[in-house]
């Protein structure tokens, strides 16, 4: 099945690649980028201005709108929508030009970028607020500064600053996430971002899971955090040959088993972890466990032949 009907669909909260990418217009992406082996991407002031200088000037030509960035000395953070499906053109001329100029200015040779780009889709409005919280305080995770707001070439203090200069960075999509009026907002993020700082972020490079668990340490510390998303399992309305769970408990018919694994595999497609799934249906996570695990499948499901962040 095609993940961008899936997405579409609202069937689909996160989705995330390595190799093939998702250039449909419209997808809002956490793109990370690093550099080669142990090389820096920027080593002084003037490297980072001058990737700035080229997203402004790439995300106009390209009508890419860039919602969080965060550029760190061997990796940066994007959080971005393309209007077309460009994605990855807008991506390879970003940094592609700003290869030429750093390997020009440094006199060295060889590949700048660790390989492609990874990419996770965000259709979710708590990941979403979660990501742009993690990509604004990665350099605290990394020991670079104690106060993010003090690291420079992050988008953090227009999501902070009342009279936070203009910007081809729009961060009102993620503060309209918050309630209240815009100044409230700000504030609003700002003390997550504080509240933030004392969680385990980990390392999104390395595990492409980080992010969801960081957005559930959020949502146990801050049970407000999760107040405005979009549609969840419970929320949607009911697919042409939806399960009712309810009539399924109890039952040991193998259709129903199969019927089981296939409902507790579209939660968490929708984002759900396991415990939430325990919980929702009043079962243990050993429960879901063997639901998962149930092996005479009769369902062909999408989640079984992509990478899922859970």
């Amino acid at each position: 099945m095609d993940p961008f009907q899936l997405i579409e669909e609202g069937r689909i909260s996160r989705y995330f690649r390595s190799r093939k990418k998702l250039n449909k217009g419209s997808l809002i992406s956490h793109i990370t980028q690093r550099a080669a082996g142990r090389e820096l991407l920027f080593v002084e002031d003037h490297d980072y201005l001058a990737m700035l200088s080229l997203m402004k000037e790439l995300s106009k030509k390209y009508a890419v709108t860039i919602y969080a960035f965060c550029l760190m000395p061997n990796h940066m953070h994007l959080l971005l929508q393309p209007e077309y499906d460009n994605l990855s053109v807008f991506i390879r001329d970003l940094c592609g030009r700003y290869a030429k100029q750093f390997n020009k200015r440094y006199e060295r040779k060889g590949h700048l970028f660790g390989g492609p780009f990874r990419q996770s889709i965000v259709n979710d409005d708590s990941y979403l607020l979660a990501a742009s919280l993690y990509v604004h305080l990665n350099p605290v995770s990394a020991g670079l500064v104690n106060d993010p707001a003090k690291y420079r070439y992050s988008s953090l203090m227009l999501y902070t600053k009342d009279e936070a200069p203009r910007s081809f960075v729009k961060p009102d999509l993620i503060l309209s996430l918050l309630s209240g009026k815009a100044k409230e907002r700000k504030v609003q993020y700002k003390e997550l971002v504080e509240r933030g700082k004392t969680l385990e972020a980990g390392n999104v490079l390395e595990d492409e899971h980080v992010i969801v668990r960081f957005m559930a340490s959020l949502k146990d510390h801050f049970p407000s955090f999760t107040r405005r998303r979009k549609t969840t399992a419970t929320d949607m309305p009911p697919e042409e040959g939806a399960i009712d769970f309810e009539n399924l408990r109890g039952s040991r018919k193998p259709e129903s088993k199969k019927a089981r694994k296939y409902l507790v595999e579209q939660l968490l497609a929708r984002g759900y972890t396991r415990t939430q799934i325990a919980e929702q249906l009043n079962i243990s996570r050993k429960t879901v466990f063997n639901i998962l695990t149930f092996r005479e499948c009769y369902f062909t499901h999408f989640v079984h032949s992509v990478k899922w962040v859970k």
